[in-house]
């Protein structure tokens, strides 16, 4: 079979795969907090050099590099976890984070099972029991691990270290966690982040916390609309070489084979 057919075939798919993540990226332009993401993607040639250079076999002993299957790899997913724009909303209970780090939030699923996961999405309120909660219900962790109580009939004074105020008196510390790599964070939801085996957290050291502000998402639609448009024409280019080698392929089959 001709090999055109696959490379091409390949490249559909990885643009396909490009597509989905450009589409979640625009559905998610208004979510509070969120980051944008990104797909990668392997020439073969690359993926050749890489087994080439793999040192984990032993020298004397061959290995094979498998089938030749040019065309393009799905990569890797990422993640830009850069700064979002700064809302204004003046609401008490609203943050935004000036720097690198996390709210940490008790996050209860269905079956009743409690883990801490970690968002920039500052939208938070006060429930009928005073406890400072997600829009979802889910607690605000403190810098002691635990719930953050405040009295809905006093002033909120946040300062940028996360200090809480009611009365002149300090009640609570909102707890802002780092991570050395990024990379050890998976996504979990729209905006929420759950650390994986390998993640080392600590306490964020150059982060702000500012009252009254909400931090958009990062995510450009004119950028994003314009890599859709450049995807788009990349996925109809395979397509125009599939044709023409199904075309091709009619010719010596159909016209060629009779002479």
């Amino acid at each position: 079979m001709v090999k055109g057919l696959y490379t091409a075939y390949t490249g559909m798919l990885n643009e396909q795969n490009r597509m989905d993540v450009l589409t979640n990226n625009l559905a998610n332009a208004d979510t509070i907090g969120f980051k944008k993401e990104g797909a990668t993607s392997q020439s073969f040639d690359s993926m050749l050099v890489d087994k080439i250079k793999d040192d984990s076999i032993p020298a004397n002993f061959a290995q094979r590099i498998g089938r030749a299957n040019p065309g393009v790899k799905i990569g890797e997913g990422y993640t830009d976890y850069s700064q979002g724009s700064f809302q204004i909303t003046d609401n008490t209970y609203d943050f935004a984070l000036g720097g690198k780090g996390f709210f940490a939030i008790e996050y209860t699923n269905k079956s009743g099972e409690t883990s801490t996961l970690y968002t920039r999405d500052g939208n938070f309120s006060v429930n009928t029991d005073g406890f400072l909660v997600t829009q979802d219900g889910d607690y605000v962790l403190g810098t002691n691990g635990g719930y953050i109580k405040l009295d809905p009939n006093a002033e909120v004074v946040v300062d940028k270290d996360g200090s809480i105020t009611q009365n002149g008196t300090k009640v609570a510390t909102i707890r802002i966690t780092d991570f050395e790599d990024y990379n050890y964070l998976e996504h979990f939801g729209e905006n929420y982040y759950v650390p994986v085996d390998g993640a080392t957290a600590f306490d964020a050291r150059d982060c702000q916390v500012f009252q009254g502000y909400l931090e958009t998402s990062n995510v450009s639609i004119v950028s994003e609309m314009v890599e859709m448009i450049s995807v788009s024409r990349q996925y109809e280019s395979n397509q125009k070489v599939i044709q023409t080698i199904d075309s091709s392929l009619d010719i010596a089959a159909n016209q060629l084979g009779k002479v």
